[in-house]
């Protein structure tokens, strides 16, 4: 008898356990399982920024929101050094090209907006197959375009201050996003025209630009 109850109190506890882990799973599903956005901002910050989508990108964010007309918006910071050393900027845009992989993979009917300012708008050229220095300098900074599978992922692009444009190769004429993209750049902004005033390259986040660059992308998403 004691040794049946033993046996018994050992079924209780392994049945204890069984619901245990079968709650543990059903908590813990949810959590692992991550949400899908209808639509996702995928910004590259300018140089010196601190990780993130950076002030330009955060402002595009906030103004896309309430036009979307109900549907989700998530945003990812292309992680790529921002630093002076631009020969590493390539590195951004193969993790844009692995993040846009990977929700495709997970989440097939999210849409992706690609954005960038300064150095992030050279990444985004890169995306896109255009030199973001220029034809004539060669590969410096360049890095494989977003793969063919993936391009129609892509409903927009906006780029701020793009050196691409200052060569003559702005993404809305020029590569995989063109007839897609705006490349908005300030009257005077050195990085982005032949312009001399080195203030127009820095206040993008508190321009028209931003309400403009939200309705062209809010409206092609």
């Amino acid at each position: 008898m004691p040794v049946n109850l033993l046996r018994a109190g050992a079924r209780l506890a392994a049945t204890a356990v069984s619901v245990v882990s079968a709650g543990v799973l059903l908590t813990a599903a949810p959590a692992a399982a991550q949400g899908c956005s209808d639509v996702e901002l995928i910004f590259a910050r300018g140089t010196s920024e601190p990780a993130g989508i950076g002030r330009v990108g955060q402002a595009l964010a906030d103004a896309m929101r309430p036009i979307l007309g109900g549907r989700t918006l998530s945003t990812y910071g292309v992680n790529y050094p921002a630093t002076y050393d631009f020969l590493n900027a390539g590195s951004g845009a193969a993790d844009a090209t692995a993040r846009i992989a990977s929700v495709s993979a997970q989440c097939p009917g999210t849409r992706f907006v690609l954005g960038g300012y300064s150095q992030g708008a050279a990444v985004v050229d890169m995306l896109a197959g255009v030199p973001p220095l220029g034809n004539r300098i060669g590969d410096i900074g360049s890095a494989p375009p977003l793969p063919s599978n993936y391009v129609d992922d892509v409903a927009a692009v906006a780029v701020f201050g793009n050196p691409a444009a200052k060569f003559g190769n702005p993404v809305s004429a020029q590569g995989q996003f063109a007839g897609r993209s705006l490349d908005l750049c300030s009257d005077g902004d050195p990085i982005c025209s032949d312009g001399r005033n080195p203030f127009a390259h820095t206040h993008y986040e508190s321009t028209p630009f931003i309400g403009q660059a939200a309705g062209f992308a809010a409206g092609l998403v």
